[in-house]
């Protein structure tokens, strides 16, 4: 019975140390097949962190390949908005605006989230992420996105912050 027992514990304890991939889940609301590139995003003080009206806020970005990022948030109202569009290569990088500018935390307070998009093609043209969306539309935005991007390789990775 014992023996049984710390089976079974161990089972259980050996289950949690396996890394997961959110991004399948992901994948499934955008009615895409998503790939591993994306092995972190967050903001530099870590998801769910707070941040307050005027804070510079930056991005800790992993990927596995080169390839083709863009950020998208969606404000508490709904509001979404592209805010950077950047070639990475593999590795960590922290995106924290172009050369010369900051991203700057803005009203409205709340729930921020914000999206890294990653296709192994250029940026669709003339597509943009502007508009007020419920996160069904922001979806299948950004399943449009991808779909015209021509990509073979895409992902999507979401965090989120809070503006107080």
């Amino acid at each position: 019975m014992r023996v049984k027992l710390l089976l079974a514990l161990l089972a259980i304890l050996f289950s949690g140390c396996f890394p997961a991939r959110s991004s399948l889940t992901v994948g499934l609301r955008f009615g895409i097949e998503l790939n591993p590139v994306i092995t972190r995003f967050e903001p530099d003080r870590g998801q769910a962190a707070s941040y307050r009206v005027g804070d510079s806020v930056s991005f800790i970005i992993t990927l596995t390949r080169p390839g083709y990022v863009v950020l998208v948030g969606i404000d508490p109202d709904g509001v979404t908005y592209e805010f950077d569009r950047i070639y990475l290569n593999p590795g960590t990088h922290r995106l924290s605006g172009p050369p010369g500018f900051r991203y700057e935390v803005r009203p409205p307070l709340g729930l921020q989230r914000v999206r890294a998009i990653y296709t192994d093609t250029p940026h669709p043209s003339g597509f943009v992420f502007r508009g007020r969306y419920s996160l069904e539309l922001w979806d299948q935005q950004v399943s449009i996105y991808i779909q015209r991007a021509g990509s073979r390789v895409q992902d999507v990775a979401e965090t989120y912050f809070y503006i107080h």
